[in-house]
């Protein structure tokens, strides 16, 4: 499902979780951690928009490469802009 989301878009642990039939957002996550990062892993973000934990610049990197769409705060923190940015399957 991971590597379904397209560049530009994220989906939310508990999103790929429904996705595929679940409803365990961590165990995404935990599956995740073992599949390393041969998947493009800051396409899954909290359910916050916040990028995976520890992970913030790496993903940042990515985001800017694919354009994904991110809100600024005046803290200089940043997550995903998820009214903009999510996807599903069959969007």
């Amino acid at each position: 499902m991971v590597e379904a989301i397209p560049p530009g878009r994220a989906m939310t642990y508990g999103g790929v979780a429904a996705a595929v039939g679940s409803r365990s957002s961590r165990g995404v996550g935990q599956v995740m951690a073992h599949a390393g990062s041969e998947l493009p892993w800051w396409r899954v973000v909290r359910a916050s928009g916040l990028a995976p934990q520890g992970h913030e610049q790496r993903a940042l990197e990515q985001y800017r490469v694919e354009g994904t769409p991110l809100l600024w705060a005046r803290t200089g923190t940043f997550r995903v802009d998820l009214t903009r940015a999510s996807w599903w399957p069959d969007d």
